[in-house]
C-alpha cells in the first residue's frame, strides 16, 4: 500500500509540474515572470483565487470550529477567507490606474509613502508568506502520517520541489495554469470524499443540536477571524500579483466575486462536516480533528482520495506563495537589475529554511497569530495611501499605534507593558478579539486624525517616478 500511495501522490505532483511548465513563456521578461500583466479572465482568476487561497488548513480549522463554536464563528471565518479577493475586486481597478506597471504590495507602499515604508510592509508580507508556506508543508507531513504509511518527509520534500520546478521556470503563468486544474479538481475531491465520509456517518442521536457557544462569545470568535485572516492575506503578494495579471478591471472584479463566492462555500461546507461529526456523537480526537474523524468511520479506500485531496490543497497554496515570495524580492525598488535566471534561483533560495522549519514537525500556530496581528495593525494605513492627505507620517504613525493597541488590552488588564506584549503573542496559540481590533482601531483613528491634521506630508512619493523606475 506505501507504494501505491507513493506513486499515486508522485504522478499527481508530476501532473502539475507538467501543466505548470506547459504555460510557461520561456523568451518572457522578467515583468512576465511576476506579474503575467493584463492576461487573465474572470474565470480563470476566479478559480485562481480559490485554488491559491485554499490549503490543507481548510481540513483542520473549519470543522473545528464548526463542531466546537458553531455556525456563526464558522460564517466569520468563511467571510474572512473570501474578503480578501472581495477587497482587492473592489480595490484592485484603482490600484492598476494608479500604478498600472506595478508588481507587488511593496510597490504600491512606496508610492504611497516611499521606500521606507516599502521596505516595512514587504518585511510584513514576507513573515506571513513564510508562515504560511511552513505551515502547509507542516500540514501534509502531519496528514499523510495519519492516512498512510509513507514517510511525511518524503511527501513534504515531494510538494517543495515538484511547486518549485513549474514555479522557478514559469513563474506566476506556471502558477495560474495548475490552478485552474487544482480548484476542479480539489472541489471534486472534497465532494467525493465528504459524501463518501457522510454515508457512514452514526445515526443522529434524538434531540440533536447544532453545537454552539454563547452568542456574544460566538460573534466575538466570529469577529476575530473576520479580522485576522482579511487583514492577513491581504498582505499574501500572491493575491495583490492578480490585480495586475487580470485582462482588465472587469475581468478582476468579477474573478474575485468568483473566488470569494465559492470560496465561502467550500469553507462552510468543511466546516459542516466537523458540525455534524459533532452532532453525530463521533469521536473527533484528541487533539480533536473532526474531519480526519469522520474518515475513520469511512472504508478504507477512501484515504487514498483524501491524501491525494490534501497534496492537491497544499501545492496549489504553495506554488502561490513562492512565486508571491520571488516576486516581492525581485520587484523591490532596489534590485531592478535582477536578472530572469537571477529571480529563478532567489525562487529556490527562499524555500530553503521554509522546508527545513517544516521537516522539524512543529507547531506554527503561534507564529501564525503574531503575523496576523502584525497585519491587523498597518492594514488600514497601507489601504489608505491612494487617499491624497494620506502621507508618510499618517502611515507610520497608525501603524506604530496599531502595534501599540495591540497590546493595550492586556497592558490595562494585567497592569504591565510586559504582560500586554505577552498577550499579544497568544503564549496559548488561541486568538483572541481584544487586539486585533484594538490593533485596527487605533491605526484607523490614528491614520485618519493625522491625515486631516498633517496631508501629504513631503515625504509621500511621486507614483509617476515609480512608474519610471519599474519600467527602466
Amino acid at each position: 500500500m506505501p507504494y501505491l500511495t507513493s506513486a499515486v501522490l508522485g504522478a499527481a505532483l508530476l501532473c502539475f509540474a507538467f501543466l505548470g511548465l506547459r504555460a510557461r513563456r520561456a523568451d518572457g521578461p522578467l515583468d512576465d515572470y511576476v506579474t503575467a500583466r493584463n492576461s487573465q479572465g474572470a474565470q480563470s482568476l476566479g478559480l485562481s483565487f480559490l485554488a491559491s487561497g485554499m490549503g490543507a488548513w481548510i481540513l483542520f480549522a473549519p470543522p473545528e470550529i464548526g463542531a466546537f463554536v458553531g455556525p456563526l464563528a464558522l460564517a466569520g471565518y468563511a467571510i474572512g477567507s473570501a474578503l480578501p479577493f472581495i477587497v482587492l475586486g473592489l480595490y484592485g481597478p484603482a490600484i492598476r490606474r494608479h500604478l498600472p506597471e506595478g508588481r507587488s504590495i511593496g510597490e504600491f507602499a512606496e508610492a504611497c509613502y516611499g521606500a521606507g515604508v516599502r521596505r516595512w510592509v514587504s518585511l510584513v508580507s514576507v513573515l506571513y508568506m513564510a508562515c504560511f508556506l511552513a505551515a502547509e508543508l507542516t500540514a501534509i507531513g502531519a496528514i499523510t502520517a495519519l492516512l498512510s504509511d509513507v514517510p511525511p518527509a518524503l511527501v513534504v520534500i515531494g510538494v517543495a520541489v515538484a511547486t518549485l520546478l513549474y514555479t522557478a521556470v514559469g513563474g506566476l503563468r506556471a502558477s495560474l495554469a495548475t490552478d485552474r486544474w487544482q480548484a476542479w479538481l480539489l472541489v471534486a475531491l472534497l465532494a467525493l470524499v465528504g459524501g463518501v465520509a457522510l454515508t457512514r456517518l452514526p445515526e443522529m442521536p434524538v434531540g440533536a443540536t447544532l453545537p454552539s457557544i454563547p452568542a456574544g462569545s460566538a460573534l466575538a470568535v466570529a469577529l476575530t477571524l473576520v479580522i485576522a485572516v482579511t487583514a492577513a492575506n491581504l498582505f499574501h503578494q500572491g493575491y495583490w500579483q492578480r490585480v495586475w495579471a487580470a485582462r482588465d478591471d472587469r475581468a478582476l472584479g468579477r474573478g474575485a466575486w468568483l473566488g470569494g463566492g465559492v470560496t465561502v462555500l467550500v469553507v462552510m461546507g468543511v466546516g459542516g462536516l466537523g458540525m455534524l461529526a459533532a452532532m453525530a456523537g463521533v469521536a473527533l480526537g484528541e487533539p480533536p480533528i473532526p474531519f480526519f474523524a469522520l474518515l475513520a468511520q469511512a472504508p478504507g479506500w477512501l484515504a487514498l482520495p483524501a491524501l491525494v485531496l490534501a497534496v492537491t490543497l497544499v501545492a496549489s497554496s504553495v506554488d502561490t506563495l513562492q512565486n508571491g515570495l520571488a516576486s516581492l524580492v525581485v520587484a523591490g525598488s532596489g534590485r531592478r537589475g535582477l536578472s530572469l535566471g537571477a529571480a529563478r534561483w532567489v525562487t529556490v533560495a527562499l524555500m530553503l529554511p521554509v522546508v527545513v522549519v517544516a521537516l522539524q514537525g512543529l507547531s506554527v500556530l503561534r507564529l501564525f497569530l503574531i503575523a496576523d496581528l502584525l497585519c491587523a495593525a498597518i492594514v488600514v494605513p497601507v489601504l489608505l495611501g491612494l487617499w491624497s492627505r494620506m502621507g508618510a507620517t499618517a502611515a507610520v504613525a497608525g501603524g506604530v499605534a496599531g502595534m501599540l493597541g495591540a497590546i493595550l488590552p492586556g497592558w490595562v488588564a494585567q497592569g504591565s507593558l510586559a504582560a500586554g506584549v505577552l498577550a499579544a503573542s497568544f503564549p496559548d496559540s488561541i486568538p483572541t478579539l481584544p487586539p486585533f481590533l484594538w490593533a485596527l482601531v487605533a491605526s484607523t483613528l490614528v491614520s485618519l486624525l493625522i491625515a486631516w491634521w498633517r496631508p501629504g506630508s513631503s515625504n509621500r512619493r511621486d507614483i509617476e517616478s515609480v512608474e519610471k523606475e519599474i519600467g527602466g
